[in-house]
């Protein structure tokens, strides 16, 4: 790699802090690190374009976990937990309007819906029975009922005569979200670049050695330029298996987007069958995502591809549930890597002298992110 002294010298010599990862946890952290190190040099590596793991990929809602989730959390999660983790949650929300306002995040309260599909009589017998032990659960943090049952008004298909309605969930839009991030970054003087791949690193006494490939080093990853900082932090959450020792599984999200569609009365964030389908309003569309559930050893993958099984399911709940008497044209497809294990606390560690991660967000990056970059920030 030949760089100029110009670009060693502004970029790669006395760093202090080089994060790898540029989505909202890389962000978060590399801000609050800013605020704790007025002087600080703090570099930020992306491997793609954007930062495009799930940060610019996701379906934009601020959501905690709808019912039928926190109930299949309790099964592998004590109650303490599960608390802990939707307070988690809720505050990531709360610091994530407040570091950024609402109005750039397009932050719509329109309320979350949760809606059960004919055949999953069992599902909505449960969610119906514990509506009430939940929302006495979740009482000391929203002082009111979260989850309270309502007539469908959507003129859904297919699904069970009562709705879930959570007015706390709300949507925002994911592009001016990473966008204001991004901003907010660049005039708080941190670097960032993209297209950069961190092939690996070694600690020293003075530092940690970082190895970075870039797409011009004629390999598609050689081992072509490294730099030192001082310290290196790690915030590629689906990404993250080979510095957690596969604690960290990648899942991958599929998602489409309709055409515009006239007198679109759909407003809000709504989720189908445990959380594992969920769609929304957007500009006049429909985005709907998930699927994995069809095939989790196939979406345990970090290629940003789509599969025929989801894609087909996808349209099918499309035409037959959500938008069942309306023309409609599909726009576009894409999908998002997410960072899941075994439980679905995140991981926010010090892994070694001068090396830290914060990742394993359990597909909750929107409401978690900022409060884990904080943390991760925290532990320097």
């Amino acid at each position: 790699m030949h760089f100029s002294y110009w670009e060693l010298k502004n970029w790669f010599t006395k760093v202090d802090f080089a994060i790898v990862g540029s989505g909202i946890v890389g962000l978060h952290a590399a801000l609050r690190l800013r605020e704790r190190f007025p002087e600080s040099k703090i570099l930020l590596l992306e491997k793609g374009l954007l930062p495009q793991g799930a940060s610019t990929k996701n379906a934009g809602f601020a959501c905690f976990g709808s019912l039928s989730e926190i109930i299949d959390d309790l099964k592998t999660h004590s109650e303490e937990e599960v608390i802990q983790l939707i307070t988690k949650r809720w505050q990531g929300l709360q610091l994530l309007r407040k570091n950024l306002g609402d109005a750039a995040l397009d932050f719509k309260p329109h309320g979350g819906y949760e809606l059960f599909l004919h055949e999953d009589e069992s599902t909505y017998a449960e969610c119906l029975q514990k509506l009430p032990f939940i929302n006495e659960l979740l009482k000391p943090l929203f002082r009111n009922d979260v989850f309270a049952k309502e007539v469908d008004r959507f003129a859904f298909q297919g699904i069970q005569e009562y709705v879930i309605f959570n007015p706390y969930e709300a949507q925002l839009d994911t592009g001016n979200m990473m966008e204001t991030l991004l901003r907010k970054a660049i005039s708080s003087g941190i670097l960032i670049l993209n297209q950069v791949t961190v092939t690996s690193y070694q600690e020293t006494a003075n530092g940690v050695v970082i190895a970075l490939a870039t797409p011009d080093s004629g390999s598609s990853l050689g081992e072509d330029f490294s730099f030192s900082a001082q310290k290196l932090l790690f915030a590629t959450n689906g990404f993250a298996g080979g510095v957690t020792n596969n604690q960290v599984k990648p899942a991958r999200a599929q998602v489409l987007i309709t055409e515009p569609i006239p007198n679109l009365d759909i407003k809000g964030t709504f989720h189908l069958d445990k959380g594992y389908y969920y769609f929304r309003n957007i500009d006049d569309r429909i985005l709907l995502g998930g699927g994995r559930n069809l095939d989790f050893e196939g979406e345990t993958t970090t290629d940003l591809g789509q599969s025929e099984i989801i894609q087909n399911r996808l349209e099918q709940l499309l035409k037959e549930v959500i938008l069942p008497n309306t023309d409609y044209k599909i726009a576009h497809r894409w999908s998002g890597i997410m960072g899941l294990g075994s439980s679905k606390n995140p991981i926010v560690a010090q892994l070694s002298e001068r090396v830290y991660c914060g990742v394993r967000l359990g597909g909750m990056g929107v409401a978690i992110g900022s409060l884990i970059g904080q943390e991760l920030a925290d532990l320097v």
